[in-house]
C-alpha cells in the first residue's frame, strides 16, 4: 500500500515539475516574442519618417465643398502622428477650419494669389521648400488617401538618389465612409466599422473607368539638395490644368531626380463632383455668372510657352512604376522592361532572362500584368488637347470688373501701364497685395500688358482706343509718347467715375507705405485730393502747375464728373501732357483760382482741389528723400503714406533708383512676389 503511494506521489510531482516548466516555457518565450517585436519595431522607427508636410489649396469651407474636403484632410492626419498639413488661402472660413485641429493644421496666406483668390502653384512650390521637412506633398484639397501612403514613403526614402513620386487618384462615384472621432477608424454613418481592404473593394466596385491622369493626383518629394526641374517653374494657377503634367515632364526631361509612379501603392480617390466655379472673394456677385475656364486657357499658354512640355512627346506612361508584390517593393520599367527590386541588388530583365530569381515570383509577373491593364486606363497625350485660342482675355466688362474689386465705399485704385513698365507694374501690384489692398484695376495700354497681367493674376482691362505704336522704352516724362499716354488716364477715370465708383489713380512709380483711401476718402464730397509737385521745402504748395496728375483721389459726384469733364476736353486741344491741363482747368491760369497755400476752387463746379500734405504723400523731388540713405525709414519717420518715383528721367534710371533704395516688391525671374527673406536678400 505504501508503495502504491510512493508511485502516486512520484506522478504526481512529475505531473506538477511538467507544469511548471511548461508555464515557466510559455512565459519565456512569451517574453522572447516580445523582445524580438520589440527589436524588430526598434529597426522599423529608426528607418520610418518623422516629419511629413503636407501641402494643399482649399476652397472656402462651404457646401458640399467644405465635406469633401474636410474628409480628405481628416484622411491625411490619420495618416500618422507626424503629417503636418499646411493650407494656402486667404479665406477665413478656412481659418476657422484649421483652428479645430491645434498645431496639425496651418494656414498660409503668404503666397500669390489671384485677384479672384486663386493660388499660384509656382509660388506654393517655392513656399513649400521653405518649410523644414523631410518630405513634402502637394495634393488636391479633396483627394483622400486610404493606404499605402506611410509605408510606401518608408521604402522608398531608402534610395541613394533625390526623388519625385507621383501618384494618380482614382474617380469613385459614391464613398458613404468617414472617420470617427478619434480619426483612426472608418466607418459608416451607422458607426459601423470598415476595415481598409473592405474600403477598397467599395472603390473598386465605384471606379469611374480611368484615372485622371495626373490631373488629380499627388505630387512628393525628399527635401535634399536637389531642385525638381533646370530652370524656372512659370505662374501656373494651381488647380487648373496642365501644371502637374507639365512638371512631371520637365523633371523627366532634367533628369535632377528619379520620377515614378506611386499609383498602384498608394490608394487615393476623388469623388466625381464637377469642378466649383463660384468665386472666392465676398464682393464678388458678378463672377457668379461668369465663367472661370478662362484660368486653364492661361494655364494651357503658359505651358505652350515655357518649357519643352508642347513641343515634345510627353509620355507619362513611360514613367517607371511602383508595385508591391508579395510584400515586396520593386520598380517596374515598363519600356525596358526591367524590373529593380527594393532592398536586393541588381535588376532584371524580362525579355532576356530565362531564369527567375526567388525574389522574382509568379505572382510578381501576375502584378506586372496588372499593371499593363493600369497602363492602359491612363490618358495623358497632350496631342489631342483643344487648339489653344492666340488671344487670353478676362471674360469680364468693366462694370462687373469694378463690381469685383470695389471696397466698401465703392472705391476702386487704378493705374494704367504699357508693356516696358510691366516690371515697375508688378512691383506696385506686390506692394498692395502686401499691405492686403485688393481693391485695385489696371487699364493696359497694349495686348502684351494685358496678357501679362491676366497671367500674373491681375484685374486688368483694356483701353479700345488707346495709342498705338507707342515706343514705351522712350515713353518718359516730357516726350510725345508721354503726352499721348497720360490722356488715357484721365479719359479712364471720368468713364469709372460715371459708373458710380471712386477713383484713386496711382502711378506704377508711386511707392506705397499704408493705404491712404480711408484718409481721403474722409475729406468729403466735392473734393479732388491730389499729390503736389512742388519741390521747394518751405512756401505754398499749390503754385501753377504743381498738380501731380499721377496721384489723386476723385469721388464720383456731380461738381467732381463735371470738373473731370472739363479737364479731358483741355487735354483734347492741348499739345502737353494733361498734367497742365489739370491744373489750368481746375486751379485757373497762372493759378488764379488758388485760395490759402494748399488748395484751389474751380468756380463753374465748385470742387475744390486739396494739394496733399508733402510729408504724408512725398513727391520725387520733396526735402531729397530719395537720397536717404534708408529711403523707408525716413519716409516711415515722417508717417508717409507715398513716395512718388518722379522728378528723374528716364525708366531706367526710375528703376535703379527704387531698386537700389530697397523699395521694390517683385521677382522678374521668378514672376513672384518678393518675401521678407528675399527682401534681405535682395
Amino acid at each position: 500500500m505504501k508503495g502504491s503511494q510512493v508511485e502516486l506521489w512520484l506522478v504526481w510531482l512529475s505531473g506538477f515539475a511538467f507544469i511548471s516548466l511548461s508555464l515557466y516555457a510559455t512565459q519565456r518565450l512569451s517574453s522572447l516574442k516580445d523582445h524580438t517585436r520589440t527589436f524588430k519595431n526598434a529597426i522599423l522607427d529608426s528607418t520610418s519618417l518623422s516629419n511629413i508636410t503636407i501641402f494643399t489649396a482649399p476652397k472656402p469651407f462651404k457646401g458640399s465643398i467644405r465635406t469633401r474636403q474636410t474628409l480628405a484632410i481628416r484622411s491625411w492626419l490619420a495618416l500618422s502622428p507626424y503629417v503636418t498639413v499646411v493650407l494656402f488661402s486667404q479665406d477665413p472660413s478656412v481659418s476657422s477650419f484649421a483652428d479645430a485641429f491645434d498645431s496639425r493644421v496651418l494656414v498660409d496666406t503668404n503666397i500669390d494669389f489671384t485677384f479672384l483668390g486663386t493660388p499660384f502653384f509656382h509660388s506654393m512650390v517655392a513656399k513649400s521648400r521653405s518649410y523644414t521637412s523631410e518630405i513634402s506633398v502637394i495634393i488636391d484639397s479633396e483627394t483622400v488617401i486610404l493606404s499605402g501612403f506611410i509605408s510606401t514613403l518608408n521604402h522608398v526614402y531608402q534610395l541613394d538618389h533625390d526623388w519625385l513620386l507621383v501618384a494618380s487618384a482614382q474617380n469613385v462615384s459614391s464613398f458613404p465612409f468617414h472617420l470617427d472621432e478619434s480619426g483612426k477608424h472608418w466607418q459608416t454613418d451607422n458607426r459601423k466599422r470598415m476595415n481598409v481592404q473592405e474600403l477598397q473593394k467599395i472603390l473598386q466596385h465605384n471606379w469611374q473607368g480611368k484615372h485622371c491622369c495626373y490631373s488629380r493626383m499627388l505630387m512628393v518629394w525628399n527635401n535634399k539638395d536637389a531642385p525638381l526641374h533646370s530652370g524656372v517653374l512659370p505662374p501656373f494657377l494651381y488647380g487648373k490644368g496642365t501644371h502637374n503634367n507639365w512638371l512631371i515632364h520637365e523633371a523627366m526631361s532634367s533628369e535632377f531626380r528619379f520620377v515614378f509612379d506611386a499609383s498602384l501603392t498608394i490608394t487615393s480617390f476623388h469623388l466625381n463632383e464637377e469642378d466649383d466655379f463660384s468665386p472666392t472673394h465676398g464682393n464678388s456677385s458678378a463672377v457668379d455668372i461668369e465663367n472661370r475656364s478662362w484660368e486653364y486657357i492661361g494655364n494651357s499658354h503658359i505651358g505652350a510657352n515655357y518649357g519643352s512640355f508642347f513641343y515634345s512627346e510627353a509620355n507619362f506612361t513611360s514613367l517607371v512604376k511602383l508595385l508591391k508584390c508579395n510584400k515586396q517593393y520593386i520598380m517596374v520599367d515598363t519600356k525596358k522592361n526591367i524590373v529593380y527590386p527594393i532592398g536586393h541588388q541588381g535588376a532584371m530583365n524580362l525579355m532576356k532572362e530565362k531564369v527567375i530569381p526567388s525574389w522574382l515570383k509568379e505572382n510578381t509577373v501576375y502584378c506586372i500584368d496588372r499593371l499593363n491593364s493600369h497602363t492602359k486606363s491612363l490618358d495623358c497625350s497632350v496631342k489631342d488637347q483643344t487648339k489653344i485660342p492666340s488671344i487670353l482675355e478676362l471674360p469680364f466688362s468693366l462694370e462687373s470688373l469694378l463690381s469685383i474689386t470695389s471696397d466698401k465705399t465703392k472705391t476702386v485704385i487704378l493705374t494704367v501701364a504699357g508693356y516696358s513698365y510691366k516690371d515697375m507694374l508688378m512691383s506696385w501690384v506686390c506692394r498692395l497685395r502686401k499691405l492686403s489692398i485688393e481693391n485695385f484695376v489696371v487699364c493696359a495700354l497694349d495686348k502684351e500688358t494685358s496678357q501679362f497681367s491676366i497671367l500674373q493674376g491681375i484685374p486688368v482691362f483694356t483701353d479700345p482706343i488707346a495709342p498705338s505704336n507707342i515706343s514705351f522704352d522712350d515713353c518718359h516724362f516730357g516726350t510725345k509718347c508721354f503726352q499721348r499716354v497720360t490722356k488715357v488716364k484721365s479719359r479712364i477715370v471720368l468713364k469709372i467715375l460715371k459708373l458710380g465708383y471712386n477713383v484713386l489713380l496711382s502711378d506704377v512709380d508711386v511707392y506705397w507705405f499704408k493705404n491712404p483711401v480711408p484718409l481721403l476718402h474722409s475729406l468729403g464730397p466735392a473734393v479732388l485730393a491730389a499729390q503736389s509737385d512742388e519741390y521747394q521745402n518751405q512756401g505754398p504748395i499749390n503754385l501753377p502747375r504743381r498738380l501731380n496728375s499721377g496721384f489723386y483721389y476723385a469721388r464720383s459726384d456731380s461738381q467732381t464728373i463735371a470738373a473731370i469733364e472739363k479737364v479731358v476736353r483741355h487735354a483734347e486741344t492741348s499739345g502737353l501732357s494733361e498734367q497742365p491741363s489739370f491744373y489750368d482747368t481746375l486751379c485757373g491760369n497762372g493759378g488764379s483760382n488758388r485760395v490759402g497755400d494748399d488748395k484751389c476752387v474751380e468756380p463753374e463746379t465748385n470742387l475744390t482741389v486739396h494739394f496733399l500734405d508733402r510729408d504724408l504723400f512725398a513727391n520725387g523731388a520733396y526735402q531729397d528723400l530719395w537720397r536717404e540713405k534708408n529711403v523707408k525709414e525716413a519716409c516711415l519717420k515722417k508717417g508717409s503714406y507715398i513716395i512718388h518715383n518722379n522728378w528723374i528721367s528716364g525708366r531706367l534710371k526710375k528703376l535703379e533708383r527704387q531698386v537700389l533704395s530697397g523699395l521694390w516688391e517683385y521677382d522678374p525671374s521668378t514672376r513672384m512676389c518678393l518675401r521678407c527673406s528675399q527682401c534681405i536678400k535682395q
